[in-house]
């Protein structure tokens, strides 16, 4: 099943972080993300300032339908987004799927 079709599912402190193979095993479908320490981040650039926005609030969107929120920087027409799972100090299979989802929001503009 592909990373856009599942949910994101409530994580417990006790859970193990994905190791860095298996994060790289779960790249294969976000190819435009980068691992970064134990997150994945990605820079979005639009024509401008309104443009960045929008796409913000629809990321917004999709990180409240799946409980998970990225981190999200905002420069003018750039947006960074990094995802870790807080609450296990690094990587879960919920921060690749928002990521996909993100790219859906994008693809979708």
């Amino acid at each position: 099943m592909k990373l856009t079709e599942q949910k994101c599912e409530a994580c417990r402190a006790d859970m193990p972080a994905f190791s860095p193979e298996a994060a790289r095993d779960m790249m294969r479908e976000i190819p435009e993300w980068a691992i970064k320490d134990n997150a994945i981040e990605r820079v979005f650039q639009f024509k401008d300032f309104k443009e960045a926005m929008k796409f913000v609030n629809r990321v917004a969107e999709a990180a409240n339908q799946e409980d998970h929120h990225p981190d999200i920087h905002i420069y003018y027409n750039k947006v960074h987004i990094v995802l870790f799972t807080h609450k296990i100090k690094g990587l879960s299979k919920n921060d690749f799927i928002l990521a996909a989802k993100i790219d859906a929001v994008v693809s979708s503009e």
